[in-house]
């Protein structure tokens, strides 16, 4: 089957985590969690999923949710251009996702997601849209309202000066009906190292992150709100009719 490279673009911002948060269908006992809280080189991440990408379309390995952070890296997708990359002051790396040029690093939370579509509806679109509900369900959960912009890559929120502003990123790669790579969420990453490049090749507007907008949200605790959300994503991957 042809690999299918997509990008789409998410932003997302947070709050606290509330006292009593809402109860969530469980996601599937036969998907693998993981968790790393150490920067994890990013050609190695790329690796890793690569082969547990062969692994699942082959029935060898169970499906995967990797939540991690890199050291700072720019990463380019099939869509990349020149000139969006205004200044490698950082490793650059090709990813063979869709999409243009990515930032990560220290203090923004990723989420690797390896899911075998071939049993779960085979809707590419449908994967992407359940994919972005995940996180803004989840920034929800800090008080944080984050949306879809039409026409342009991302989720969105109202900076702290009250613009919109892009806080987090989704690229994704289909290779045998199994996705590769996820989403990115800004915690609190160094901000200025974004300036580096184009981000997702959208200039007129800016990226912020939890802590810009005064939220303090700590990966674990990120983690935990999340995978809490994930039987939302599983479910909506089910769906007959993806929304438009």
């Amino acid at each position: 089957m042809r690999e299918v490279p997509l990008a789409f673009g998410l932003l997302i911002n947070g709050a606290r985590l509330a006292t009593q948060l809402p109860m969530a269908e469980a996601p599937p006992d036969s998907i693998e969690w993981r968790r790393d809280y150490a920067p994890v080189p990013y050609r190695r991440a790329l690796a890793e999923q690569e082969t547990r990408n062969s692994a699942i379309a082959a029935r060898e390995a169970r499906e995967l949710i990797w939540l991690l952070e890199h050291p700072p890296v720019y990463t380019a997708g099939t869509s990349a251009a020149a000139a969006e990359l205004l200044d490698p002051r950082f490793e650059i790396v090709e990813t063979g996702r869709g999409g243009r040029y990515t930032y990560h690093g220290p203090g923004q939370r990723v989420g690797y997601v390896l899911l075998d579509l071939a049993k779960r509806g085979r809707d590419v679109r449908c994967f992407v849209h359940a994919l972005e509900g995940w996180v803004i369900a989840t920034l929800a959960d800090f008080g944080v309202e984050s949306w879809r912009a039409e026409g342009r890559i991302g989720i969105w929120t109202r900076d702290s000066d009250g613009g919109e502003a892009k806080i987090g990123a989704i690229g994704v790669r289909i290779r045998r009906w199994v996705t590769m790579h996820g989403f990115s969420v800004n915690l609190a990453p160094d901000l200025a190292h974004f300036s580096g490049i184009v981000p997702c090749g959208i200039a007129e507007y800016g990226v912020t992150s939890l802590a810009k907008m005064g939220i303090e949200v700590a990966p674990q605790e990120w983690d935990r709100a999340l995978e809490r959300r994930a039987g939302g994503f599983f479910a909506a991957l089910g769906r007959t009719e993806c929304p438009a």
